[in-house]
């Protein structure tokens, strides 16, 4: 069965998938959240500007307000000034970090504040965990930024190992080659946490949240010890 991506929030409703609608139906990129619908237009923000970058590059997904004919939020109740429309209305920031290539295939990267910033470099978890998630010793995993009094944060990565597979120190090294290898050298977690089970939403999101106030306290628990 071909799976159809798509992307949504409360406030927009769906502005980016796959359509079924036979003229409106392009190849899909496994990976990838579609495409703009119809009655929409999608751009990335630079992350620390209000201006698009270049396609391809990694920003801030943004809802391009006047070319979006379905687009009718307006406000939260109770906060009139919402400073996730930017540049007077002309964009609505999604709170999510993506891309947009040249042929229009949109690509998730991560929550804006899951974004691990570590010695200058942006890091996605969702790459990190999608390549760990490749490994055949992986069922799931989350991927977190944890404080590091030398780079700011690091990449640290709680695993829920294949069944019958025991966590070990081996592993964990391998673990870190295959996402040297397969992703980026500098992007590799740090530490890797072996747990039973992932904290999650009742829809079944990870709560990232959740693991970052656990290390929070373990590391000041134990004096900064990692």
């Amino acid at each position: 069965m071909e799976v159809h991506d798509h992307y949504g929030q409360t406030e927009l409703g769906m502005p980016i998938g796959y359509p079924h609608h036979p003229r409106l139906r392009c190849s899909i990129t496994p990976g990838a959240m579609g495409v703009a619908l119809p009655g929409w237009e999608m751009t990335v923000l630079r992350g620390d500007e209000d201006v698009p970058v270049e396609s391809g590059q990694t920003g801030r997904l943004a809802v391009v307000v006047a070319g979006s004919a379905f687009m009718t939020f307006s406000a939260y109740a109770g906060i009139p000034d919402c400073d996730r429309f930017r540049c007077g209305g002309k964009y609505f920031v999604t709170g999510d970090v993506a891309s947009i290539d040249a042929d229009g295939i949109i690509r998730f990267a991560a929550r804006d504040d899951d974004v691990i910033i570590m010695a200058g470099y942006r890091i996605g978890p969702f790459d990190v965990e999608s390549t760990l998630l490749r490994h055949p010793d992986v069922v799931e995993c989350a991927v977190i930024a944890a404080p590091d009094a030398v780079r700011g944060e690091v990449v640290e990565a709680f695993v829920v190992p294949t069944p019958g597979v025991v966590g070990t120190d081996e592993l964990i090294g391998e673990l870190q080659r295959w996402v040297k290898t397969h992703y980026a050298a500098h992007a590799y977690p740090r530490r890797i946490h072996f747990v039973d089970r992932l904290p999650k939403t009742p829809s079944g999101k990870i709560q990232r949240a959740e693991l970052r106030a656990r290390r929070r306290e373990d590391l000041n628990a134990n004096g900064g010890a990692r």
